[in-house]
Order: C-alpha cells, then structure tokens, then sequence
C-alpha cells in the first residue's frame, strides 16, 4: 500500500521528530539531531528555527567540540507550560501541576467521602482551580489536563464502567472542558501508570512492560513493543478482575473471585481479621514497626500479589514487571513472597531476563503519567503508521 503526503504533512512529522529527539536527548546539537534523526543539516536547521521561535527549544552553549568552533547545544524548553495530572482513586483524589518534561512542580490531594459523580467532579474542579493559580508563568500556561480513572475508558473520554466507583457513561472529559476551556484526556488509571514508568520511571527504553497498578482495585498497563496495548476496543488490561478463586468472593464488577478482591487494599475492609490499620500508609508504618497482623497481612497480599502476576507472565512473556500504586510503598514486605510465587509458578524460558520492580514514582506514577498524555497532546505526536 503506498502511503504519501504532501509537503506541509512531510514538515509537520519531520518537526514532531525533530522536537521529540531534542525532548529526549538533550542537551544536542544541531549535527547530533541530525545524525540521529537521519535528516538532513539544512532541514534540522530550519526546523529547529522553528521550534526556537515557538520557544518549545531554547539554545545554550557552547558545547564540546572536536575541532572548530564550538556548536550551541539546543535544550527542550520544560517551563514552555504546565499541565495538570490528575488519579482518581476509590477513597482520594490526588493531582499534580507538572513542567513539560513530568517534573512536579506542586502536589494537591484531597479525600473522598463518597464517590457520587456531582460531589467528586466538584472537588476535582477545586484541586484543578488550586493548580491553574499556583502554576508559573510561561509562554503557553496550562496546556493540557490529564486524567487517570480506576475503570473504562472509551477513545472520547467517556468512562464506561468504573465498578469501584459504581459509575457508568460518564463523559468526563467534555465536562472538564467544558469548565476549563484546556484540552483533557481521560484513561485508565494503569495505563498512565505505564506511561509514567515508560517516559520517566523505571521502564525506560523496555519494549514489552506490564505495569500492575496496586491500589484500592488492581488493573494493568499493557506495553508491547514499545506501545501501550488496548486492546480491540481500548479496554484492556482490566486483569484486577480476572478470576483467580474460582468460587470466590463476589465482586462489585458481577463476577466473583476477582484478583483485586485477594490482593489490593480491598482486603484491609475484612471484619473477620484483626489489623491494627485499614489504609496502606498506616500498615506501612506498622510493619515497619514489627507489628505481627500486619506483617502477617502483607506476606499473604504478596502470595495473591504473586499468583495474578504468574497469570500474567505466562500470558504476555513481558521484560519488566513494574508494581505500582498505593502497595509499591509496601514493597519491603510484598516483594519476597510475590517473587517467591512468581519463581514457583511461572514457566521456566518465560523467567529468563525477567525483571520484577518495584515503582520508582511510588504513588505518583498515575499522575505523572497522565500529565504526560496531556503534555504529549500539546507537543502533537505524530505518527505515520504503515
């Protein structure tokens, strides 16, 4: 099949790339975009011109030189504006004002009482509100807004489901716009986890990543060659609600034996055990302290942990496993026995060159991540697919 384009669409892509290797690889120069890029001098030049002129890429120099006169080292301008990522998690909102390149520049959280639709899109407008004030000033502002949620999500922003939420055709991304007038993008809690771990965290450069997101319910973040993976209608990696006890415990979603039912913080709210804590902070600090329940709770969160994470494995034969959410705070005491199960269980040749880590964002990767989306937004990645 042959694909063309005319001229103003060649400049465009080869813009997007020129910029995005400057994002990546800064400091460069303008004959290192060049021989990394393939482009030629002539046409990086006057690109990065361009990009100059945009202040999306600032000049500082001079840099090294092997011989004659030194070249001006072009740096991907991070303060050109803001953007805003937000989590939605089952008992607390939290939200990060981000510098272009996922550098957190203010922090906001606030807790929820109760998950009615009216009552959370009101606090999310206040920590959004806080934000826009406390942001810098810079040539473009607020850019963009991005939105992790624990449910699905369709292309336009719509979510679907979101069972731990208890919502259903909600069409958040035109309501926050609507408020805002700023672009927003809307996804899956865990897929903008993966992003965050992808551009900024510990899966940098890994081809084939699955990222578990940990929290209040569990769900996935499916890279595959470098790509995030969802799937034939954009609802993948909902894998909390996979079954692993086949008559188990019913779950919010219909089903019963749910993943996240045996290994999230869905667990803390069993009245028949005895933990001193019911939040993940709180239990952190007391296994920390030695605390036998708690120790005890963390250990058999690890084996289920563990089991879903074998599952996984053997199913996509993934480089890197990154835990992420709320429990990657509590690997000291979950990284044992759910890499003691994964070693047990998984297939031999699907364990070779398999790493398991834990997030080096912590909590925060879902923000960073969706600010990233909104970030990746304004920049317009483009892409020629053939």
């Amino acid at each position: 099949m042959k694909v063309t384009g005319d001229q103003a669409l060649v400049k465009k892509i080869n813009k997007s790339i020129v910029l995005h290797t400057i994002r990546r690889h800064s400091p460069l120069s303008r004959a290192k975009v060049s021989e990394m890029t393939g482009l030629n001098k002539a046409t990086v030049s006057n690109l990065v011109a361009e990009l100059c002129t945009q202040e999306l890429v600032t000049e500082v120099g001079p840099g090294e030189s092997s011989g004659g006169r030194k070249p001006l080292m072009l740096h991907f301008n991070t303060m050109a504006g803001s953007v805003i990522g937000i989590e939605l998690r089952v008992k607390q909102l939290t939200a990060v004002l981000c510098d272009l390149s996922g550098g957190i520049l203010y922090e906001s959280d606030f807790s929820l009482d109760n998950h009615d639709f009216p009552y959370v899109l009101e606090q999310m407008k206040k920590l959004i509100s806080g934000l826009i004030i406390s942001a810098p000033e810079s040539p473009y502002g607020i850019v963009g807004i991005g939105v992790g949620v624990p449910g699905m999500v369709d292309e336009n922003g719509v979510v679907l489901f979101a069972p731990n939420l208890g919502w259903e055709m909600v069409d958040l991304r035109a309501i926050l716009e609507a408020e805002f007038s700023v672009p927003v993008t809307i996804d899956n809690e865990a897929n903008a986890g993966a992003q965050g771990e992808l551009n900024f965290g510990a899966a940098r450069e890994v081809r084939h990543l699955l990222y578990i997101s940990a929290g209040s319910g569990i769900g996935s973040g499916i890279i595959i060659g470098g790509e995030l993976y969802k799937g034939a209608r954009g609802y993948a990696g909902e894998t909390g609600h996979m079954t692993i006890e086949a008559q188990g415990k019913p779950c919010s979603c219909g089903s019963r034996g749910c993943w996240e039912l045996y290994a999230s913080e869905k667990t803390y709210d069993n009245p028949d055990l005895s933990l001193p804590a019911h939040t993940t902070p709180e239990l952190v600090r007391y296994a920390a302290g030695g605390q036998e329940d708690a120790l005890h709770h963390f250990s058999t969160m690890g084996e289920y942990l563990g089991i879903g994470v074998t599952n996984l494995i053997n199913s996509f034969n993934p480089e890197l496993i990154v835990i992420g959410g709320a429990l990657s705070e509590a690997e000291e005491w979950l990284g044992e026995p759910l890499r003691r199960v994964v070693a047990e269980r998984t297939l031999p040749y699907h364990k070779q060159q398999l790493e398991i880590t834990f997030s080096k964002l912590g909590s925060r990767g879902t923000m960073i991540g969706a600010g990233f989306s909104a970030v990746m937004h304004f920049l317009g990645d483009i892409r020629v697919t053939l």
